[in-house]
């Protein structure tokens, strides 16, 4: 196993809670009520799961073996990943915020929610295409086996120190219970191995 095989099953992850998040959406565009409890899950999934423990594996750990390597930062591949995860959390933010007034029953909150959804879903969607199928191809070609191995051993220390042990597990079950509610489906078929 290679760093980018895990960081693409986590990819896999984030894109089943990307259409569980559309579906959200076109509930919201006809009115429907979501549990405000979903619209927190969802948030604290992309949060915690795809920034936290996900993102942070790529710009502490894999982005720098890269430039060890000889692919840039300033000007190249990595700086647009970069700039695409701040946008990223932006909209994060900015869904987190509309939360607050969507539960205070604020008429606009639904649009407002929906709309940064949408941003976010339009842009990390890209944002893994062209990690899955440029910058991992450059990590699995460029960097040596050896500094790949030591990568793994080093993503799983990363992850136990920055988000614990059982957590992985504990947003595979939130993808399996929304699955169920949002995609009609008993198995998102998204498990990483941790």
């Amino acid at each position: 196993m290679r760093p980018t095989d895990i960081l693409i099953k986590e990819h896999d992850a984030i894109l089943v809670m990307l259409k569980i998040l559309e579906k959200v959406c076109l509930r919201l565009d006809v009115g429907e009520r979501v549990e405000e409890t979903d619209l927190e899950n969802i948030v604290e999934f992309f949060k915690e799961f795809a920034d936290k423990c996900h993102h942070r594996k790529e710009e502490d750990l894999l982005f720098p073996a890269l430039e060890e390597y000889g692919i840039p930062n300033e000007g190249g591949p990595i700086g647009v990943m970069l700039s695409e995860h701040v946008i990223g959390r932006d909209n994060v933010k900015e869904m987190s915020n509309s939360i607050n007034d969507y539960k205070e029953g604020k008429e606009y909150s639904s649009k407002e929610f929906a709309g940064y959804a949408r941003n976010y879903i339009a842009l990390l969607t890209e944002h893994i295409d062209k990690e899955n199928n440029i910058l991992f191809v450059m990590a699995d070609t460029r960097i040596p086996e050896e500094r790949q191995q030591s990568l793994l051993l080093e993503f799983e220390r990363a992850e136990e120190e920055k988000i614990g042990p059982g957590v992985h597990e504990k947003y595979h079950r939130l993808l399996d219970e929304l699955s169920e509610v949002y995609l009609n489906n008993h198995d998102c078929q998204c498990h990483c191995d941790h």
